[in-house]
């Protein structure tokens, strides 16, 4: 990480690994329509992070609402998130 990067915070972190893992389908603004799924009458949890990360340029909301990882998305990804799978790993071997 450089110096000049903005910090994430944990929920962002954890945000932008969500996004990555959605892949293609993208991260919905709120929950499915009713019948689906358990109606949580709430958008979810992690709007906030994701309005963040797409005003960092780290995610982008699509036509559609849904959310998807920028390619700067997914080296901030690599570079913090996958690293520190890396690190973890390295210490347990």
């Amino acid at each position: 990480m450089s110096w000049d990067d903005l910090y994430l915070e944990t929920c962002c972190r954890s945000a932008l690994h969500r996004l990555v893992l959605s892949g293609e389908t993208g991260r919905p603004v709120g929950p499915p329509p009713e019948g689906r799924m358990p109606d949580f009458r709430a958008s979810l949890k992690d709007r906030s992070c994701l309005l963040r990360l797409a005003g960092m340029g780290l995610a982008r909301q699509r036509d559609d609402g849904r959310f998807e990882v920028t390619p700067a998305g997914e080296q901030r990804h690599d570079r913090e998130i996958l690293s520190m799978r890396r690190a973890r790993r390295r210490r347990q071997g």
